[in-house]
């Protein structure tokens, strides 16, 4: 069992928490099996010094070197053009509810000095997440750069996109005429209304650092990261994966376009 929580720590950045509930879930009869999450905690953080340590402290959510309270994070918003029903207070119910796949919220992850970014796409029913490269932080290469990967998307999978009103998105209104797909934007300094992304760019932290620039990562290296978090368990969703949850939903759509063929 050591090896394989080794594995999913290190190799695929699960956290010990994720690890512990999947282990339930695989071995649900297997007490032997079991372990805690404070256990793999303490195991971790008492290990001897040594590169064995480093690479497991280094594969925590937080990479810190002792345990303590998380930080948090502040937005800054820019005003820009938009309609009243482009207000999220004016959304339909089966987006507040996340009753239906399609509907997404939509960031930036910002690198060293300002000059470089990540946009982030979170689908709100599953959980999945989209990377998209951007070349930098204009209006015209951010819109740009979403559009680019979420035409790889199903069109029943571009529904609509929730961001905050960055004047990065200045151009929204040419993105929702070219991908047939409605934008919402959040009140001002008010991150929790797109909760959803602000916690899963906590989590793309750990593969792409604070300071550091953005333009030197590819599309290719974006999606095995956006791969890694959407197989790794949530326990919002008890602790399936995000990917667990979208592989139905694209079936089915499949299934129902060949019947109607």
């Amino acid at each position: 069992m050591y090896e394989k929580v080794k594995s999913w720590l290190i190799k695929k950045q699960w956290s010990p928490v994720q690890i512990s509930a999947t282990l339930k879930r695989y071995y649900p009869k297997q007490s032997d099996m079991h372990v805690s999450h404070e256990t793999i905690y303490s195991c971790i953080y008492a290990h001897p010094k040594g590169e064995l340590k480093k690479m497991m402290v280094k594969s925590l959510r937080r990479s810190k070197s002792k345990r303590g309270p998380r930080g948090s994070a502040t937005s800054n918003y820019c005003s820009i053009k938009l309609t009243e029903d482009q207000k999220i207070e004016n959304r339909p119910i089966e987006i507040n509810d996340r009753l239906l796949e399609g509907h997404w919220e939509g960031d930036l992850i910002v690198g060293s000095k300002n000059q470089s970014c990540v946009g982030t796409l979170v689908e709100r029913k599953t959980g999945f997440l989209v990377l998209c490269k951007m070349e930098s932080k204009s209006a015209l290469n951010v819109r740009m750069g979403f559009e680019l990967q979420m035409k790889k998307l199903p069109d029943f999978l571009r529904l609509s996109m929730t961001y905050d009103r960055g004047s990065e998105m200045a151009q929204h209104p040419i993105m929702s005429k070219n991908l047939d797909m409605k934008v919402y934007f959040a009140d001002p300094h008010s991150p929790w209304q797109r909760g959803s992304n602000e916690n899963i760019n906590g989590l793309i932290r750990q593969y792409l650092p604070k300071g550091t620039d953005l333009k030197q990562h590819s599309q290719e290296y974006l999606d095995k990261i956006a791969w890694l978090l959407n197989t790794r368990p949530r326990k919002r969703y008890n602790f399936r994966t995000p990917q667990e949850l979208m592989e139905p939903v694209l079936a089915d759509h499949i299934n129902s376009v060949a019947l109607a063929s």
